[in-house]
């Protein structure tokens, strides 16, 4: 098992393997779709990208004493063209669910980043591992909004790593 704190660091990256599982403390960011793509004209990102890690995800609301509802995991394909302008400006991490496309997985290896999954389903214990929520970015949109997260143990596995292997294929 890895541990790893944010930012994200070269070496962090080079150490990951796919199948290992993961734990992140620290600041995440959410983002999907709509986020990504108002992102590629964005001139003021309010975070700084270099370093950091994107979990694709769209919780739902949360009740009162809890930082924020169930964040299980989206499906992560619709972001591959997205992705690429982020990891070149030193975007490290994608945590998200499936596989994505060949193309994808080039840019990702050719910018040093490296794609996580976490186990879709399980939204009410990922949200566990999340212990503060604020929205900084796009407030209508809603579940889609970026979201800046501090989180804890996060848990996850290294789908595709920058040696090319590929946790669909192996």
């Amino acid at each position: 098992m890895i541990k790893l704190n944010t930012p994200i660091t070269d070496a962090d990256i080079k150490s990951l393997k796919v199948g290992e599982k993961v734990l992140i403390s620290g600041v995440i960011y959410t983002a999907r779709d709509q986020a990504h793509i108002r992102l590629l004209d964005e001139e003021d990102i309010k975070f700084d990208v270099e370093g950091s890690v994107i979990f694709y995800v769209g919780p739902t609301p949360n009740r009162e004493g809890i930082a924020i509802g169930a964040s299980g995991p989206t499906s992560s394909y619709r972001m591959d063209k997205l992705a690429v302008p982020l990891m070149e400006k030193g975007l490290k991490l994608m945590i998200g669910k499936g596989d994505r496309s060949e193309e994808f997985r080039l840019e990702m290896i050719k910018n040093n980043s490296v794609y996580l999954i976490a186990t879709g389903g399980a939204g009410a214990l990922l949200s566990s591992r999340i212990k503060s929520s604020e929205v900084i970015m796009y407030e209508d949109l809603g579940a889609e909004a970026i979201r800046r997260l501090e989180v804890e143990d996060f848990p996850c596995f290294v789908a595709y790593d920058i040696y090319g292997n590929d946790i669909f294929k192996n």
